[in-house]
């Protein structure tokens, strides 16, 4: 079988599991294919492309020979063994935040910067699944008019902190209804029938980490290095999606009407917006899907020129995997890896 060379570390993880079914959905040329997590799950078997493969441990030797190597982990593995794939040739596409902010490593989201792939030294690194599904609405705006400041709310499902908060989100919800005291691990408080304004750590200036994320990356990806920009990050009982209100101002008007019509337009963006038939992007009918949906697009009371705008993504999908594999997609068809042998 002809095709890139492609390693998945972190591929028993609820984000390595989508990136080989969406390898799978989107025919992706594969040759051969490794499946990589850590010592504790190395032996696990996982059936993909009409093949059951063994997953391996992770060791620097896993990347011998590989094209491309999808980092479905959390950071500190990307930190110790991403260098290595490099070193072997390899293009690393990692999902942690290890290398987001590193002015050596393109920051990228194939639909808005895909030229800044080619500024590569081994490493991409794909967004926070909260700044892709704001940022899929952002660029296009944008690109039709300089957009000054933004405040941003999110509400992040639970899937955000990975496969085991669902299944804690699912038991409190089990236990509250059933009268019980619930527990929380994964959370800093129990999320079931709740709302947590502490998604991640608290950092600079009380705010946390996955806000600073958002902001510093955003500034990253759109090339403005002094916008403005304020998150509110709240985790919700939704297992799966992400919801946010984005306040905008721009440098000049643009009627909601003009939005719907730049929004519609952009690859990857679907507009959900009628409001006398109460219809709306909805974090349900998001999942499973790889578009980011639109909405609730009116003028803003607060800012001049300013548009609000509701904006939903499966960040499993499109927030976390989908961007992935569309990175390695633009590194075949930018010439950047070969489609047989190694990488650079």
């Amino acid at each position: 079988m002809s095709g890139a060379n492609i390693a998945v570390v972190g591929a028993t993880g609820a984000v390595g599991q989508v990136v080989l079914s969406i390898l799978e959905q989107r025919n992706f040329p594969v040759g051969e294919l490794r499946l990589l997590a850590s010592k504790r799950s190395a032996g696990t078997r996982i059936s993909v492309m009409g093949e059951e493969l063994v997953v391996d441990e992770a060791m620097p030797d896993s990347f011998d020979g590989m094209d491309i190597v999808f980092f479905a982990a959390g950071g500190s593995t990307s930190q110790a063994l991403a260098p290595e794939a490099a070193k072997r040739g390899a293009v690393v596409v990692d999902k942690s935040s290890a290398w987001r902010m590193d002015p050596t490593v393109p920051l990228v989201i194939p639909e808005i910067n895909p030229d800044d792939i080619r500024e590569h030294k081994g490493i991409i690194s794909s967004p926070n699944c909260s700044t892709i599904v704001m940022l899929m609405a952002l660029a296009p705006l944008h690109r039709a008019n300089p957009i000054q400041r933004v405040i941003v709310d999110t509400y992040q499902s639970a899937s955000g902190a990975g496969a085991q908060a669902v299944v804690e989100l699912m038991q409190q919800t089990r236990d509250v209804l059933d009268h019980k005291v619930p527990s929380h691990s994964t959370f800093p408080a129990t999320l079931a029938f709740n709302a947590l304004p502490h998604v991640e750590d608290f950092g600079e200036d009380d705010y946390t980490t996955e806000e600073i994320k958002m902001e510093n990356e955003t500034r990253k990806i759109m090339h403005l290095p002094d916008l403005p920009v304020s998150a509110t990050c709240v985790r919700v009982p939704v297992p799966i999606s992400h919801s946010e209100a984005v306040h905008i101002e721009f440098a000049n008007y643009m009627s909601p009407d003009e939005a719907r019509d730049v929004l519609s337009e952009f690859p990857g963006v679907r507009v959900i917006d009628d409001i006398a038939s109460k219809s709306y992007p909805l974090a349900d009918y998001a999942t499973g899907k790889d578009e980011i949906f639109v909405g609730r697009i009116r003028p803003d009371k607060a800012f001049h020129n300013g548009l609000s705008i509701w904006t939903v993504g499966d960040n499993l999908r499109k927030g976390a995997a989908l961007n992935s594999v569309q990175i390695a997609e633009a590194l075949l068809e930018q010439g950047l890896v070969s489609s047989n042998g190694n990488g650079r």
